[in-house]
């Protein structure tokens, strides 16, 4: 009775004490944050308001329908974010694989043998050819005494985040990409407006002016001057329209839809610019999703190098099996056929070459590289910030003078116009304000598309609540 007793306190001793495990547990590592943004200006809106303003659906705030839908649509249907969505899967059940060592093995079985077996301790000296039949289950069990298995379910378990944060980084990418690439759309379309534009104004002065030739008002070298300026903006026709499809190509992709026309209902001009958040530096550590992927990513490869040490200490199991066998398969269901067995063995390393060492201290670089990682991906977090303020800053500025040139050379051209037409000053002072004109307001449309990006980059810098809500409509079939 005493002997049944320790039997059964051995393998409870065995369980209680498995909960301990080889190997660290995981700290995140102290690190030197800034405490604010550099770039911060009067443009910046109070504390108070900015995370909940860096938590709302930016994209909204532009008040356009059309780049609302076609955000949307992307991360429903893009294809990066449907493969990442199928990673994060394949990074469940590797997490199902490992959390299932921690119970045992039980199988099914049934087995028939032929032939002479030994016969050795049967009180026969004869070995008859017979048939054996076996049917039964059987279990085996690792008790996890030095704590592989939980180091194996934590590293699963920190791979299936960061995976799902991956997908996440995704779904923050191509959301900006979209709203960068509409941006660029309506842009490069404004620009297309004022190249078709002065195009027509010119060929209406070409017109007048070979009819001011034929009365011999002015020279063909004026005429010819007009026409050199008129094929200049001509030929930015072409290249703009060019810009247009290529971009409408790329949309198309990043909608998940084969290449297409993306149709647009509004103008550049009439795009909302929507209010710009301020964030706490530290904030940065709980919101963005590369930042998580990278710390998941570091707490996979510590709880891995307890999983490495762990093979330098015994490895405890336990089996049994319980069935019948007979050598007549009329008679396998017979009480006397009944079998069963329980057991236990003890594998301890003693000699591996410096197999497990080194298996230790490559397990060991791997995490020094991923915290390296970590903490670059946390600078790289801030300085991507720190240049999406600061564009936002120094964009405004540049749009605000380019405003001032794009008035002063319509006064200019006001002007020369009068002067030519008073007989003050040749034609030649017309195109060169008109010229000049023309290269300004397309300036001035692209640095309203740049203007309007740097938004969308402190959002994405940023991250927010949006991100979850946008992640959770990605899984929405």
């Amino acid at each position: 009775m005493k002997k049944m007793k320790i039997n059964i306190l051995i393998p409870l001793i065995l369980i209680t004490i498995g909960g301990c495990a080889v190997g660290t547990d995981y700290n995140r590592p102290q690190l030197d944050i800034p405490k604010e943004f550099v770039n911060d200006d009067s443009l910046m809106i109070s504390d108070s308001l900015s995370l909940s303003i860096a938590d709302t659906s930016w994209w909204s705030l532009f008040q356009d329908t059309v780049l609302t839908d076609l955000i949307h649509t992307a991360v429903k249907e893009n294809t990066n974010i449907l493969v990442a969505s199928s990673r994060v899967e394949q990074y469940m059940a590797l997490y199902g694989v490992a959390k299932s060592d921690m119970y045992p093995q039980i199988f099914g079985k049934a087995t028939t043998q032929y032939g002479q077996f030994s016969s050795v301790n049967t009180g026969t000296d004869k070995n008859p050819t017979r048939a054996i039949f076996n049917i039964g289950i059987s279990a085996d069990w690792e008790i996890d005494i030095w704590g592989k298995i939980k180091r194996s379910k934590e590293s699963a378990s920190a791979e299936l985040l960061a995976s799902e944060e991956a997908r996440k980084g995704i779904i923050l990418m191509i959301a900006s990409q979209v709203a960068s690439a509409y941006i660029d759309l309506l842009s490069l379309k404004k620009q297309l407006e004022i190249a078709n534009s002065t195009v027509e104004s010119r060929d209406y002065s070409i017109f007048l002016f070979k009819l001011r030739l034929a009365r011999g008002d002015i020279s063909e070298l004026e005429l010819t001057q007009l026409e050199s300026e008129f094929w200049v903006a001509k030929s930015k026709i072409p290249f703009i329209e060019k810009k247009i499809s290529q971009l409408e190509t790329a949309i198309s992709i990043l909608l998940g839809r084969n290449p297409g026309k993306i149709k647009t209902t509004n103008v550049l001009d009439n795009l909302t610019m929507p209010e710009i958040p301020t964030g706490i530096p530290s904030k940065l550590l709980e919101r963005r999703p590369d930042i998580k992927q990278a710390e998941q990513k570091l707490i996979s490869a510590n709880a891995k190098i307890g999983v490495v040490k762990s093979m330098y200490y015994p490895s405890i199991s336990l089996s049994g099996v319980l069935g019948l066998a007979s050598n007549d398969l009329i008679t396998i269901l017979d009480p006397q056929s009944r079998i069963w067995n329980i057991g236990g063995s003890i594998t301890a390393p003693i000699f591996t070459g410096g197999k497990v060492s080194n298996q230790v201290k490559v397990a060991e670089s791997v995490k020094k590289e991923l915290l390296l990682t970590y903490i670059q991906t946390i600078r790289n977090a801030f300085k991507e910030t720190e240049d999406a303020f600061s564009d936002r800053y120094y964009t405004h500025e540049q749009l605000a003078m380019e405003k001032n040139i794009v008035e002063s050379l319509l006064k200019y051209k006001e002007l020369a116009d009068l002067r030519y037409r008073e007989g003050v000053t040749s034609y030649l002072e017309v195109l060169d304000a008109e010229r000049s004109l023309f290269s300004a307001q397309l300036q001035y449309a692209d640095t309203q598309a740049s203007l309007l990006k740097s938004v969308v980059n402190i959002y994405k810098a940023l991250a927010g609540s949006w991100l979850e809500k946008l992640s959770k409509e990605s899984l929405k079939k």
